[in-house]
């Protein structure tokens, strides 16, 4: 993945535990194209900071029994700076209230023990607009907690084309744009379009929100399973 060389990706690290701010601090300080630029200790200190500093990515403990909590920052966050996107910091992979921050407009969840490449890697991922889980993963935990509403409050899929409603289902089944490729027999680069088009028309930030959407949709169901796609 290629890293954006203008400028370093600014972080923002919040989380109740001092001695997580500062490890997290210290693996990604030592990247030549991080550069952390605060801590906070619960979300309505985050929420300042990032009115003050303007981060990229923020890295944010969602469970901070002290003050704002990680949702409510997450949801503050998002609405307020639409260019900053946040990483939420979960002790469990299967956790309702990471479930919570990605509604809230999480881009992704990365837990405590991470290993630090992957901490790095996941900050690179986030700053390039991609969702910071991995697909099956999500898939999973959005069937366990997510929660389809009746048709009638269903949200409208305005202005989605066929092509792109296949897309959008296969993403919400745990597919890679190469796997979609496959499936459908087209281009990646076609595939990557469509994604583009259907995020636009749909206001979904990412794969994670766009996930969200198709089971809101009523478009993909709890245990439903799409084909492989060949060579996968």
């Amino acid at each position: 993945m290629s890293v954006r060389a203008s400028r370093p990706i600014r972080v923002l690290i919040v989380d109740d535990q001092a001695l997580i701010r500062a490890g997290f601090g210290m693996i990604l300080e030592a990247q030549e194209d991080i550069v952390v630029t605060g801590e906070a200790e619960d979300g309505d200190a985050a929420c300042r900071m990032c009115a003050q500093s303007a981060p990229d990515v923020v890295l944010m403990d969602v469970h901070m029994p002290k003050g704002v909590d990680g949702i409510t920052a997450t949801r503050r966050i998002t609405a307020e700076h639409p260019g900053v996107r946040v990483v939420v910091i979960s002790t469990f992979d299967l956790d309702e209230h990471v479930m919570e921050a990605l509604y809230a407009g999480a881009s992704g969840f990365v837990s405590k023990e991470i290993p630090p490449e992957e901490l790095v890697r996941a900050v690179r991922i986030a700053h390039e607009g991609e969702s910071v889980v991995a697909p099956r993963l999500l898939t999973r935990l959005i069937e366990n907690f997510v929660r389809s509403p009746p048709p009638r409050h269903r949200p409208r899929l305005t202005g989605v084309t066929d092509r792109e409603q296949d897309v959008l289902v296969l993403i919400a089944r745990g597919h890679s744009n190469a796997e979609i490729s496959a499936a459908l027999k087209v281009t990646r680069s076609t595939v990557k379009n469509h994604v583009t088009s259907l995020f636009a028309k749909t206001g979904v930030r990412d794969r994670a929100q766009a996930v969200i959407l198709a089971y809101e949709a009523g478009l993909v169901k709890p245990g439903d399973q799409a084909p492989r796609a060949a060579g996968s």
